[in-house]
């Protein structure tokens, strides 16, 4: 007998894959998108922001990877000035406006904020900022003037939030950039990486559009960098180079039939997701999802809000080391997401004909060094889907020609605290970038610490 044979079974027997799009109504795909959290009102605003105590040297500032003065825009907010407030916000990061909507605000400034320390009830922080940078954004005017033309032309490669943040930045000191995007929309991960109700209304596309309003910016999409330019070329056209193009390969099971009918890159199903009628988008009545970050949170909860009956993330060691947060875990479990903790996949099930019917698991516990093991205990959960989301790693072949190796660390490009690489004229940041985070607010940083290096380094 197998050990699969001796298994404990999960949710009944496999049967013929029931992946279908269309499972709910035109009514229901626009409740279940529908904005996570609906904006404060004016009146909100202002008794949200006078909860503030306006702290000198404020955690909730220091705790601000972009380091916006969060007083200052609260107390603006609080003077009836939302628009000011904005350009405060702005001043230091230019995506204050997707930052408001998707940051883990409950585990960086709202955190750190002294009423949430006295009171458990922090200020909310995140939807004060999307009101001051809504405001601004509704009538559509740039708060920033380009400088003076300098006659510097710099490269930036990739046009996600590290790319444009810098590309942004280097325009304002009237630089001309010219930005290389290998997809044919631009705005990275937050266009095609995050779940569609954090962002609704095209807000990704909005905000891009923002950013270009200050002019000296051009994007090129469908431009790869090893596919249609090298490093060299690069070098050689442009005074600088800054690159953004955050991970383009994803990390394998390494189990027996992970490419079998049925299973999925979590990554590429996001964003096949954000690009699509939902009613067009199958999903599985069955949906087993592999991971304990954000893409697997966001990949489960939306199979459940396209009418996924059972849906199931599976985790490999405890609660308190998944990336996602308790927010983004709850996120997901009020939509019905069952979570399972101490469990590793040892096997994609299939039907014999190579399609997709379930996952075994091995049960894991932590030995006395930290490290993971497995149990021996063996047991399987049906699915119709089973989605990958254990992470992505950098395919550094389009950067390490032989003139052009850039110094790498931990697999990713090595820089210093300027964002600077191994080669003088090229720099980087985002997720490409050893230490990069998988968050829009530091690859935001990474991208004006940047520029405003390559500013000084060209001498402008």
């Amino acid at each position: 007998m197998s050990e699969t044979d001796r298994a404990e079974t999960d949710h009944g027997n496999p049967a013929t894959p029931d992946i279908q799009a269309g499972r709910l109504s035109a009514e229901d795909y626009i409740s279940n998108f529908a904005d996570l959290h609906a904006p404060l009102s004016a009146h909100e605003a202002f008794v949200e922001a006078d909860r503030c105590y306006f702290c000198y040297d404020a955690p909730c500032t220091i705790a601000c990877p972009t380091s916006i003065d969060i007083p200052m825009f609260i107390r603006q907010i609080a003077a009836g000035q939302p628009k000011n407030a904005a350009k405060t916000i702005l001043e230091q990061n230019i995506m204050g406006g997707m930052c408001a909507r998707v940051c883990p605000v409950e585990t960086l400034c709202e955190e750190a904020c002294v009423r949430m320390a006295g009171e458990g009830k922090p200020v909310k922080i995140g939807l004060l900022q999307r009101r001051a940078t809504d405001a601004l954004m509704e009538v559509g005017s740039q708060p920033f003037q380009r400088a003076a033309a300098t006659g510097k032309r710099i490269a930036v490669v990739g046009a996600g939030p590290a790319g444009l943040a810098c590309a942004h930045r280097l325009a304002m000191h009237g630089h001309e950039v010219t930005v290389l995007e290998a997809l044919g929309k631009s705005g990275g991960l937050n266009e095609f990486g995050i779940a569609s109700y954090k962002a609704v209304d095209n807000f990704a596309q909005r905000e891009v559009d923002f950013i270009l309003g200050i002019g000296g910016i051009t994007i090129e999409n469908g431009k790869a960098l090893g596919r249609d330019f090298d490093l060299a070329s690069l070098r050689a056209d442009y005074d600088a180079v800054f690159l953004g193009m955050g991970l383009g390969g994803v990390n394998a099971l390494g189990v027996e039939d992970e490419d079998s009918e049925g299973t999925l890159d979590a990554v590429e199903w996001i964003a096949g997701l954000r690009q699509s009628d939902y009613a067009k988008v199958p999903v599985g009545k069955r949906v087993v999802v592999i991971g304990g970050g954000m893409t697997a949170v966001d990949a489960a909860a939306q199979s459940k809000l396209l009418g996924a009956d059972e849906v199931t993330i599976v985790y490999r060691r405890g609660q308190e080391q998944m990336n996602a947060s308790d927010y983004e875990q709850d996120v997901a479990q009020t939509r019905g997401v069952t979570i399972r903790h101490w469990a590793k996949p040892i096997r994609i099930l299939t039907d014999g004909h190579g399609v997709t019917t379930g996952v075994a698991f091995e049960r894991t516990q932590a030995g006395g060094d930290g490290r993971l093991a497995g149990t021996g205990e063996i047991f399987t959960i049906h699915a119709d889907q089973v989605m990958k989301a254990i992470g992505q790693n950098f395919v550094a072949a389009p950067v390490n020609g032989a003139a052009d190796a850039l110094k790498l660390e931990s697999g990713r490009i090595a820089v210093n605290t300027d964002r600077r690489t191994s080669l003088a004229d090229v720099w980087a940041g985002g997720d490409c970038i050893a230490g990069g985070e998988d968050l829009t607010v530091a690859a935001v940083e990474d991208g004006k610490v940047a520029a405003e290096n390559i500013h000084a380094a060209l001498g402008s």
